[in-house]
């Protein structure tokens, strides 16, 4: 009982001391951002001073630089660096796993407090560890998706510029300027690159590196050919948005057709967790030795692991690529 209470102290006041600086240093932060970015945008075309400085990459530091730069010699810091890149989020890889290390613990030992089977804390803390991973990869999902929504638009920007009679570098900086994130700043990113000496074909290979998309490698393909061989490259430009497009709207009938088994599925997946609900609810008796016999714990690790493999079954089977 007294761990318990340790426990509920911290975490009480960790999260009123959280709510209590949000307010009183929240307002203040988000001003000074909002000045700051306010004056780059000012002063962007004015000389400054050091400015030889500027153009090199500092690597963003950690909560903790010696630990960050231990995780970004092995491969599964290099991994996850991209995964942040990738996902557009603003933090390192040391501070994720700091974070999903504090979460396993702080989970683990609420799950031992607090319930009553053992095997349910090990599976809590496995969760909540992996939770900060899960979470870049939705993000990484979603930025890559308005990424693709939004390529075409990039296309037809830069070939209305080449058209214009603009080098593809000035229409590479023109594009980043007009579009929104996530394609603007990744296009000016690639921009910046070039501009301050990397070759051309090292700065579309990376952007290709950071977007793992398909439309973006044709991309890439296509405008380093057109400068070894030539030939029209606002035509092609026009042509690449014209397929991107088509595979958008071959893509949504897809999607389209496939509805039914995506739903089917879906009901598959909550029939048996609402039946156990219901059947709690209306005969607890019946249900409780699924929940206090050991044959009843094999039972339903058993199902929730075919559940699993259900679910991912039936996603693959209605999965078409286009």
């Amino acid at each position: 009982m007294l761990l318990a209470a340790f426990v509920f102290i911290i975490v009480t006041g960790l999260i009123i001391g959280g709510g209590y600086a949000a307010v009183v240093y929240g307002p203040a932060a988000m001003a000074r951002r909002s000045l700051d970015r306010r004056l780059r945008e000012v002063s962007a075309n004015e000389p400054e001073a050091g400015a030889q400085d500027s153009v090199v990459r500092r690597a963003v530091e950690g909560p903790l630089p010696e630990f960050e730069r231990f995780v970004m010699r092995t491969r599964a810091g290099s991994w996850l660096a991209s995964l942040i890149e990738q996902s557009g989020t603003r933090t390192t890889p040391g501070a994720i796993l700091l974070f999903s290390l504090l979460a396993a613990t702080v989970c683990g030992l609420l799950s031992v407090l607090f319930v009553r089977y053992a095997y349910i804390a090990p599976l809590v803390a496995i969760g909540a560890g992996l939770a900060p991973f899960g979470w870049l990869r939705h993000r990484r999902t979603v930025r890559l998706k308005q990424f693709e929504e939004q390529f075409p638009e990039a296309l037809d920007v830069l070939s209305r510029a080449v058209r214009a009679g603009h080098a593809f570098q000035t229409a590479l900086g023109m594009a980043a300027d007009e579009l929104p994130p996530p394609v603007g700043p990744e296009m000016k990113k690639a921009f910046e690159q070039q501009n301050f000496g990397l070759p051309l074909r090292d700065a579309l290979d990376q952007l290709a590196a950071r977007v793992p998309i398909l439309d973006v490698r044709f991309f890439v393909t296509a405008v380093l050919i057109q400068r070894d061989s030539g030939g029209n490259l606002a035509e092609i430009l026009d042509n690449l948005a014209h397929v991107v497009r088509e595979r958008f709207k071959i893509h949504r009938q897809v999607r389209v057709h496939t509805a039914h088994g995506r739903f089917t599925g879906y009901v598959l997946l909550a029939l048996p967790a609402g039946l156990a609900v219901a059947l709690s609810i209306i005969n607890p008796d019946h249900m409780a030795p699924l929940f206090r016999e050991h044959l009843g714990h094999i039972m339903l690790t058993t199902v929730l692991v075919m559940q699993v493999v259900g679910y991912f079954w039936i996603r693959q089977v209605i999965k078409i690529e286009v």
